[in-house]
């Protein structure tokens, strides 16, 4: 440890743990008391600006906290803050209590019925983040009631709205002054780091009418600009069933995405099937859009304007290229890793192409060597676009005072070997000078973030916890 000596630290080590292992029955029983809430984003109403279940769960959670002994602030159910102390602000951990929708599939309970069952506490926001707000909250009463001496104040930040923008936090640091330090626990263990910056940029062709003959009426694909497109769907005219088979089964072997097709009124329904995956980790998943439009662009279609365009768009997106490479944007470095890039919206109505794409861009990349060259190259193919510019990464350096005392912290008390890591999406900190994010999770544990029977390891919880205080500790003294 920084600050103290091991002797020292393990001492305190030893006070945490037993201090969460007595109280793991009130630290559950708080946590289930959230999560019993639906908190998902809905209509705003009069002094509810995310709806009634975040200003719910926020009463609930106030009722908790000022139960500990930690005096609330609420910012118009915008955010709600609780401090460690009346000392110098030092450090902000910033957690949030809203939830995506309770979804379908749960089989263990209800989403919003939380139960502990095999040394897992199930529910709707168990690991994201009610389960986490709540380890943080008992590492600040761990070390306030076991009277460790601080010269530096821990404040609790607890949002209503990080599943769908932060608009939340954009509010709270309108009229609050950020902390020296910040760490969110929204994400995975060790520390994450560095964040990757990146480009949502749109494209559009006018195609106009089409002449007599093999005829592209419609294509939709995609669901959101982040989610790799698994399914995409095309409806033709003028062509043989018997062709389109042949030229979709030379496509499928090359992609390995499944082609089906139905003949309706308006023509062959053409479904393209592979596998979605977040944009950040595009390699993880089979675009059946790309999929799809390498098969289209091998048809004869009568518009000459069409072809070409979907012949230039199947060279610029080419399938199973998450890099970037065709479009000379394949950067690379070695803090923050490799860009990714996915093609993931699209539609044509019968004479407009539109499409979407989303970009993970590593600290290399800038508008210059990466935005510029994309727009150049699309519109050289034909296309218009847009004139947004790339969104910052986000990066701390390792070797700062936050990132080597979470790193010890998380080292002395797993005995796990701590890194910094790098990632391609967002979270609650990206815009946060000096903030990183820094657990709940486990990254060896599918805790069914955001899908059915979502849960958090009640160990895990207790030694995040742990974990808290002693970060606290080392940052606070």
């Amino acid at each position: 440890m920084k600050e103290m000596d091991q002797e020292q630290a393990k001492a305190w080590q030893k006070q945490f743990e037993a201090y969460v292992e007595a109280h793991e029955r009130e630290m559950l029983e708080d946590a289930m008391a959230l999560i019993s809430i639906d908190s998902e984003r809905m209509e705003a109403k009069p002094g509810m600006p995310f709806g009634e279940g975040t200003a719910k769960v926020f009463k609930e959670a106030e009722r908790i906290l000022s139960g500990h002994g930690f005096p609330v602030k609420n910012y118009d159910n915008y955010v709600l803050a609780a401090d460690l102390n009346d000392q110098e602000p030092r450090l902000d951990v910033l957690a949030h209590l809203d939830v995506v929708p309770a979804g379908e599939g749960f089989t263990v309970t209800e989403p919003f019925r939380p139960v502990v069952k095999d040394g897992k506490l199930y529910g709707r926001g168990s690991s994201d983040d009610k389960g986490p707000a709540v380890a943080a909250l008992y590492a600040m009463r761990a070390v306030k009631e076991l009277g460790v001496p601080l010269s530096g104040n821990c404040r609790l930040i607890l949002g209503a709205d990080e599943e769908c923008g932060s608009s939340d936090i954009k509010y709270y640091f309108e009229r609050e002054e950020h902390a020296p330090m910040t760490f969110s626990p929204d994400a995975d263990f060790p520390v994450i780091n560095l964040e990757k910056g990146g480009l949502h940029l749109t494209l559009e062709a006018e195609i106009g009418d089409q002449p007599e003959g093999v005829r592209l009426v419609s294509i939709q694909a995609g669901t959101k600009v982040n989610v790799v497109p698994g399914k995409a769907r095309a409806v033709l005219s003028g062509i043989s069933v018997t062709e389109l088979s042949e030229l979709s089964a030379e496509a499928s072997r090359e992609t390995g995405v499944f082609f089906s097709m139905e003949e309706k009124a308006d023509g062959i329904h053409l479904l393209a099937e592979g596998e979605s995956a977040h944009a950040a980790s595009p390699q993880a998943g089979n675009n059946g859009l790309t999929a799809l439009l390498l098969l289209l662009s091998r048809i004869p279609f009568s518009s000459e304007i069409l072809k070409d365009r979907l012949q230039k768009l199947a060279v610029l997106f080419p399938h199973g290229d998450w890099r970037g490479a065709a479009l000379g944007v394949d950067h690379e470095d070695e803090i923050s890793g490799c860009l990714t890039l996915s093609l993931d919206l699209f539609s044509f109505d019968g004479k407009n192409l539109s499409g979407t794409f989303d970009c993970r861009a590593p600290l290399c990349a800038n508008d210059e060597n990466t935005a510029d060259v994309i727009r150049r190259r699309l519109r050289d193919a034909g296309f218009k676009t847009d004139d947004e510019k790339m969104f910052a990464a986000h990066y701390v350096p390792e070797d700062s005072e936050l990132v080597q005392t979470l790193l010890s912290c998380y080292e002395l008390v797993t005995g796990k070997k701590g890194k910094a890591v790098a990632i391609g999406g967002g979270t609650y900190v990206h815009h946060i000078a000096n903030g990183v994010a820094f657990g709940c999770a486990d990254p060896e544990v599918d805790n069914h973030m955001h899908g059915a029977d979502e849960f958090m390891m009640v160990d895990q919880m207790k030694t995040s916890a742990v974990i808290f205080a002693m970060a606290i500790l080392e940052l606070c003294q």
